[in-house]
């Protein structure tokens, strides 16, 4: 857990300036784990995010308020009630333990002055989120905690609020020399979990990072490099990094000299824990609102290649049954050898350079040209299934690249975005439209995700095919640019200029590339062309267009590269 004590002293100490003093003016919850709060102070606004995640709970300063669902949760309600209008007045630690409490000012229902804590406890999958009184009772909480789940610690409203039973470790910033040599056994090794298991706040992250720096050598080099680093958490001497190394990124409030990886530093340890979680958050937000919708188009894409098969074993009988025509006409052929009767024609086959003598299968209850007549027939509704099977075998194709296409948006559109998918699929047939008695609203026009090349000019993204066809269709240019992975699925991206360099150019096509389904690769080819070269058939699929005159420019996705040019 990278998030640890002392990220959680760092993310703090940054809040005391900004949001001291500070007014509650909204309270916002998005989703069941994560609320929004906006403070305003001095003439501005600052949003804060307190989310109970259980693989990425966090709190940090967030860029903007999400939009909450019509109906609030009655967490959401009952904060608005509470604090909405108060006045934050303190915001503390518990030492070095992950729990935040912020100290809000406000009133109550007739005008009284009375204060009100809410209490932030980062513990993984049992964080939670809780409204205290100045009785000590909890008002409510994010996530309820009955005695049938915990009976040592229960968090229910109306129950009197306990903090999480002490560890018994030591406080690291308060420690000196002679106290970390007596809390550590040199000769048994493992150094970093021993940090762990007697300092709070230590994660061994940090841990791993302190024995590092020690190096190998005398146990003083250990002390040193302990108290070292507690003298520049205590003076806020920090340095918020997050590596990325391979499958596995890391973030700290201190350099991670020990990780191997590319190395980014932030201004401010809340802009890196924002940094660090914002893709891995929305893409499990997306992951569970649109769980059923990804497993219905699987299912279909599935569907799809089994019918594949099944064309397959088809136009492999039809062309055996193609063959019903050649002894049809060696029937005719030899009409006046067979005997009404026979149950097997010899006959010479013409059609062989050997001229071999070969044997047909008779109805003895047909009339010879009856058996031949019943050859052709065969052998036109062979012909028949194969052309059949081939139309078929290319509307399934068809039906597997658009469903590629869907499942691949999902993997890179924003939350928001899901409905305009199960809207589409609605449209095409695929989901059935559900009735509402509400009155259908105009329909508004897509939202573009912006993007500026390093020389000023504006890149536009769409994200799923509604997005696509207004911009590739409607909102660009013709002397506009177009690009697109090669043969690969991915969004549609449009450089909004005639004129530009070619950094612009290879920006554009890595945004391309990163929003596609070769994210994961390296030289990905990108397809660009002018607008007035895309058109979309007619009768195509939402999304679908064909185009020429195109080049082709390859590219390594980036994610830094694409978050730092977005707008």
């Amino acid at each position: 857990m990278s998030f640890d004590g002392f990220v959680l002293r760092a993310v703090l100490h940054e809040w005391q300036e900004t949001l001291i003093g500070g007014r509650i003016t909204k309270i916002k919850q998005p989703t069941a784990t994560d609320l929004n709060m906006t403070v305003r102070k001095s003439g501005q606004n600052h949003t804060i995010l307190f989310s109970i995640h259980p693989s990425f709970a966090r709190l940090h300063f967030s860029p903007a308020p999400e939009s909450g669902p019509a109906e609030p949760p009655m967490f959401c309600r009952m904060l608005r009630k509470n604090l909405e209008g108060g006045f934050i007045r303190e915001i503390k630690q518990d030492g070095l333990e992950r729990i935040a409490t912020l100290h809000i000012e406000g009133t109550d229902e007739i005008g009284d002055r009375e204060n009100k804590r809410l209490v932030m406890e980062l513990m993984g999958k049992h964080s939670n989120l809780l409204l205290i009184d100045n009785e000590d009772k909890i008002v409510e909480c994010m996530k309820h905690v009955p005695a049938s789940l915990n009976r040592y610690r229960t968090l229910l409203p109306g129950r009197a609020y306990e903090t999480p039973p002490d560890q018994q470790k030591k406080n690291p910033l308060e420690a000196d020399g002679d106290t970390v040599l007596g809390a550590l056994d040199f000769n048994q090794g493992k150094l970093d979990r021993q940090l762990v298991k007697e300092f709070t706040g230590v994660s061994p992250l940090f841990a791993s990072e302190i024995v590092h720096r020690a190096g190998i050598g005398q146990q003083q080099r250990l002390v040193d490099s302990f108290m070292e680093m507690m003298r520049a958490m205590k003076d806020f001497r920090l340095q918020p990094m997050i590596v990325y190394g391979g499958s596995k990124e890391f973030f700290h409030a201190i350099a991670l000299t020990h990780k191997e990886g590319r190395k980014e530093t932030y201004a401010s340890a809340n802009e890196m824990v924002f940094a660090f979680y914002e893709g891995k958050a929305e893409r499990d937000r997306v992951k569970q609102r649109a769980f059923d919708l990804e497993r219905f188009i699987r299912n279909q894409r599935n569907r799809n290649e089994k019918k594949l098969d099944k064309l397959k074993e088809t136009a492999e009988q039809a062309e055996e049954d193609l063959e019903n025509q050649k002894l049809g006409e060696l029937l005719t052929a030899h009409m006046h050898t067979i005997r009404p009767g026979d149950s097997v024609a010899e006959v010479i086959d013409y059609y062989d350079e050997e001229a071999p003598t070969i044997e047909i299968e008779l109805d003895p209850e047909k009339s010879p040209a009856d058996n031949a007549q019943g050859y052709f027939q065969r052998y036109n509704k062979a012909k028949n299934a194969g052309q059949a099977v081939e139309t078929q075998r290319r509307t399934a194709l068809r039906e597997i690249d658009y469903f590629d296409s869907l499942l691949q948006q999902l993997d890179s559109i924003e939350a928001k975005d899901i409905a305009d998918i199960r809207e589409e699929l609605e449209e095409e047939g695929y989901l059935k439209t559900k009735r509402t008695k509400k009155r259908k609203k105009k329909q508004q026009k897509p939202t573009l995700d912006r993007y500026e090349s390093s020389e000023g000019i504006e890149i536009l993204v769409g994200k799923n095919n509604k997005q696509n066809e207004y911009l590739s269709g409607r909102l660009a240019s013709r002397s506009d640019t177009w690009l697109h992975t090669k043969n690969i699925p991915g969004s549609h991206v449009v450089i909004r200029a005639e004129d530009f360099n070619d950094e612009t150019l290879e920006e554009a096509a890595g945004i391309a590339a990163y929003y596609s389904k070769a994210r994961e690769s390296g030289s990905v080819p990108v397809d660009y062309t002018y607008i007035r070269h895309v058109r979309k058939p007619n009768g195509a699929k939402p999304g679908f267009v064909t185009y020429d005159e195109q080049k082709t420019v390859f590219v390594t996705p980036d994610a830094d590269t694409v978050r730092k040019l977005r707008k």
